[in-house]
């Protein structure tokens, strides 16, 4: 990611969660955010032996500070790990965290003996991985209609597929929208500032909701506001998350996740670990999104799909452009992503069609994409959005209306649409194990796409519409 949109992503977030430090990594380099002056270990003798180790290793170097090491939560939890204060969060900037970085070292030798992680950085867990002005919602007329458009079916409570989406939680008035009468689960958190202006992510998980909903009619969704704060949330906070949406709904069919982090690894995330092996014991398929960052590194949760022993139980989907012809110029790619579906330029709801709602857009500074692509993705989709702009941006901000539906991009939003095409293919097939649909329905595909010079499966829903790619000399 360049360092210009990961200053920006570290802004937008930073105001999100303003009690809670952060920091760019690793050492000051783009590519995750995390808790300043904080690690994570695992509960119990693990995390005293962190402690230990830690304090040990400050006391020999000048400028880090012993004293300052001991816990900053409880010692046990559900998700099976307890965060350590290793410096004075409130120190510094965001650029980097030198006592952060010295308990990682204290810990590596420990960890070549025991060969496993011990100690991890707290990230944060976030679907806006990327900062790009085309990751934002663009209103859409009804007239146009939702892209997927609903398919054929009836929802029959008998046998409903139960999807549980992890996200911002629902618009108030989302049973106005057809497709989603059937759709429960929280209410998004303060909809709109004191202005009446829908605030940032905002109706995220409603349009991820009726993605499902149109490919898969026979789905019962529950949709939970794990990602209320502006669409993060802490690892050391996630795992506990999670384990209380499953203990509240049950253990659904599938899960559906447009959120994630890497963290410079290939062994996952040590908040989410507790979490992960339950799920590979349960009757459970994970789908998750690959995010937005254009790289070929991991990305956590949903790279867990390469790691030995969640092959069936988790299912790792990358984005298609709008013409299905290859990879999203955002979405993140490589062996570990096992999937692409449609997730450019797609036509949802944003609300449902009872209250309108404007959204306030700032004049972007970027007139290319910012990946080098030249065909125009959303880097440039339209030119005008893009609130994360540079500061000093002095061009008016636009202010625009949404009535129901919207378009949007993202590796977010093609994750709902494999889930969809699980779940339908569970309802045509009557199976009752998502991971054997999951299966089948790989085994099956005979769409394909080139994404850079891999060929992947391309899981295109029958009621997708692809939208034509214009040469760069059209570029609006």
């Amino acid at each position: 990611m360049a360092p210009q949109r990961f200053r920006e992503q570290f802004t937008q977030i930073q105001r999100s969660m303003p009690d809670v430090p952060l920091a760019v990594g690793p050492d000051d380099a783009g590519e995750f955010l995390y808790e300043k002056g904080v690690v994570l270990a695992r509960d119990g003798e693990e995390a005293r032996v962190v402690e230990d180790t830690v304090r040990r290793h400050f006391t020999t170097f000048a400028g880090l500070t012993p004293e300052q090491v001991r816990r900053a939560g409880p010692e046990t939890n559900r998700s099976g790990i307890t965060r350590i204060r290793v410096a004075d969060p409130g120190q510094g900037d965001g650029s980097g965290d030198p006592a952060v970085a010295g308990a990682l070292r204290a810990l590596a030798a420990a960890e070549g003996r025991t060969g496993r992680r011990l100690v991890s950085r707290n990230h944060v867990v976030s679907i806006a991985v990327n900062a790009c002005p085309g990751d934002e919602p663009v209103p859409a007329s009804r007239a146009a209609g939702p892209n997927p458009a609903a398919a054929e079916g009836v929802h029959d409570p008998g046998s409903a597929v139960a999807v549980l989406v992890i996200d911002t939680g629902l618009m108030r008035d989302h049973r106005s929208y057809p497709p989603l009468a059937h759709t429960r689960g929280d209410a998004q958190v303060a909809e709109c500032d004191g202005d009446g202006i829908l605030q940032q992510y905002c109706g995220h998980g409603t349009f991820i909701a009726g993605l499902v909903a149109a490919v898969a009619p026979n789905t019962d969704i529950t949709v939970r506001g794990t990602l209320n704060d502006a669409g993060a949330v802490l690892e050391s906070e996630f795992g506990e998350k999670l384990f209380e949406a499953v203990d509240r709904d049950g253990w659904p069919d599938v899960i559906s996740l447009s959120a994630g982090t890497s963290n410079g690894r290939t062994d996952g995330l040590l908040g989410v670990d507790a979490f992960m092996r339950e799920l590979r014991d349960r009757p459970t398929l994970l789908v998750a999104a690959a995010g937005n960052n254009g790289s070929a590194t991991p990305f956590w949760p949903a790279a867990y799909a390469d790691l030995p022993g969640y092959e069936n139980a988790v299912l790792s989907v990358g984005a298609l452009r709008a013409d299905g012809e290859s990879g999203a110029c955002f979405s993140n790619h490589g062996g570990w992503v096992k999937a692409y579906a449609p997730g450019e330029r797609l036509t949802g709801a944003l609300t449902g069609f009872e209250t309108p709602v404007p959204y306030v857009y700032q004049h972007s500074t970027y007139d290319a994409c910012r990946y080098g692509f030249t065909y125009p993705c959303t880097c440039h989709h339209p030119r005008h959005t893009g609130v994360l702009s540079e500061d000093g941006v002095s061009a008016k901000p636009d202010q625009v209306m949404f009535e129901g539906l919207a378009q949007w991009s993202g590796t977010s939003f093609a994750t709902p649409v494999a889930v969809g095409m699980v779940a339908a293919h569970m309802t045509a097939r009557a199976e009752t194990d998502p991971r054997e649909a999951r299966r089948q329905l790989l085994q099956a595909n005979t769409e394909f796409a080139e994404v850079r010079g891999a060929h992947v499966p391309a899981l295109l829903p029958p009621t997708w519409r692809p939208v034509r790619v214009s040469p760069p000399s059209a570029r609006a």
